[in-house]
């Protein structure tokens, strides 16, 4: 064996080492907060999920995949969920550096990981119980299978496709934005003069997603249908904006609207009303009232369509600017805790000792850095976008900050104006922005470097 064989098969296994040390520091970091807290995060929504494969009935906004994604992880603390999502981060990361021309060295995954894992709520996503992670993760998977394709290889290309699927199927606005994102593709393609059929994979794996879905629906509840609840939530979002007061005195009394008695005592924002104890209770909850809060719903949509505009930017403006991290994650999650009691005993006393349940979790010094770091990367995105249309250049890290900029308005919308503002909704894919700068601001350096590196050569 030559002594050149040998160096190479010592800087071979270097390489590996390195990458395999990489991986764990990268894992490690996306999974610091569940590790400090000694049991993954958990929030109010994360019972519903849970309680699908128990209940055998589809509830509002809360995905049969999803829960049964969660139901294998019962026993061992749901710990293999989340390193499947942290995986999954890690790798949607290194491909996108990579397509880039930065996958060579596993340093740098490290620091971009650290950076993001510091300055955005990108950790707390992928340390919680919860879809949330699974946004951002599919808009970047997006742009990849449609722009960057041909640059990967067929496993990966599939192994995008099936996490595409799945987020989809996690939940209702996650699709919406997908499908926002797919359409913008589209338009950027016909702009370009290329052939749609680059959409291809990436339409084909957000239907699977729907199909998915509708398969679970069927099997947990014999309905084939889709989750329910997008007018209730529409309704919460309307009640809080005044719409749904402005419709009841305009036609009460009506023997249909049951909501007539008690238009006056009606609480001010969709929280109170849906998840708390009061008149939706005693009407029923979804069941009760869903056809009345879908008949008002599409009723005044017809009756006030400019106050219905006006109220919809209004929030879509809102959800913009709240991106703070850790909003629902705290120790008053009673709905979770007692689905973890009623059909998950043996979790109990694990999640108990958390301390999350002890109350030591609070966001308020992190906020300090991610509300302004989220805040100062939309903003950079725009920025971006706006000196590409000046100077007309339109490179791959520009593609990359339009799809982004197209997911955080389709996010702000579908969440802020169909459900309500929320911190959680823009904290959940306001990291995208900071990873799309951090990008940006890569190329720049790798360009600098290069208009050096040739003066340098010419000069000599």
């Amino acid at each position: 064996m030559t002594a050149t064989t040998i160096g190479s098969q010592v800087q071979g296994r270097t390489l590996r080492a390195s990458r395999l040390a990489a991986t764990l520091l990268c894992l490690a970091a996306l999974l610091a907060p569940a590790l400090w807290n000694g049991y993954p995060l958990l929030q109010y929504d994360t019972g519903g999920y849970l309680a699908r494969w128990y209940e055998g009935y589809l509830v509002p906004s809360r995905s049969t995949v999803y829960g049964l994604f969660l139901h294998l992880g019962e026993g061992v603390h749901f710990w293999p969920e989340l390193a499947l999502q942290a995986a999954c981060t890690v790798w949607v990361i290194w491909l996108s550096l990579r397509v880039f021309g930065f996958g060579a060295s596993p340093w740098l995954l490290v620091a971009v990981i650290a950076a993001l894992s510091v300055l955005t709520a990108l950790p707390a996503l992928s340390s919680m119980l919860l879809t949330d992670i699974f946004v951002g993760l599919a808009v970047l998977a997006l742009y990849l299978l449609v722009f960057r394709g041909r640059e990967l290889r067929r496993a990966e290309r599939f192994g995008l496709f099936l996490l595409v699927a799945f987020a989809a199927a996690t939940h209702s606005a996650t699709l919406a934005v997908l499908l926002a994102v797919i359409g913008f593709c589209g338009l950027v393609l016909v702009l370009s003069g290329t052939r749609l059929l680059r959409l291809v994979p990436a339409v084909s794996a957000i239907a699977t997603g729907a199909v998915m879905l509708l398969a679970a629906n069927f099997a947990f509840s014999g309905q084939l249908a889709w989750t329910p609840g997008g007018f209730g939530i529409a309704f919460g979002r309307m009640l809080q904006d005044g719409i749904v007061k402005r419709y009841l005195d305009d036609h009460c009394p009506d023997v249909r609207l049951r909501l007539c008695p008690y238009r006056d005592e009606l609480p001010k924002t969709a929280d109170d009303f849906l998840w708390n104890y009061g008149v939706f209770n005693e009407l029923g909850r979804f069941s009760g009232l869903g056809d009345e809060m879908r008949f008002i719903v599409l009723h005044s949509l017809r009756e006030y369509p400019l106050q219905q505009i006006e109220t919809a930017f209004a929030a879509t403006a809102a959800q913009l600017g709240l991106v703070a991290t850790g909003n629902g994650t705290h120790n008053q999650i009673w709905h979770t805790y007692g689905i973890m009691r009623q059909f998950i005993p043996d979790e109990v006393p694990a999640m108990q000792k958390a301390r999350q349940q002890r109350g030591e979790l609070h966001f308020d010094l992190i906020n300090r850095v991610h509300v302004p770091i989220a805040l100062g990367s939309m903003l950079l995105v725009l920025a971006l976008l706006a000196k590409a249309l000046a100077h007309r250049r339109f490179d791959e890290p520009i593609l990359l900050a339009a799809i982004v900029a197209v997911a955080l308005l389709a996010n702000a919308f579908v969440c802020g104006a169909l459900s309500g503002p929320h911190d959680r909704y823009g904290a959940r894919i306001a990291w995208i922005a900071t990873f799309a700068v951090v990008i940006a601001g890569l190329q720049a350096i790798k360009s600098l470097a290069s208009e050096r590196s040739t003066s340098a050569a010419s000069e000599t």
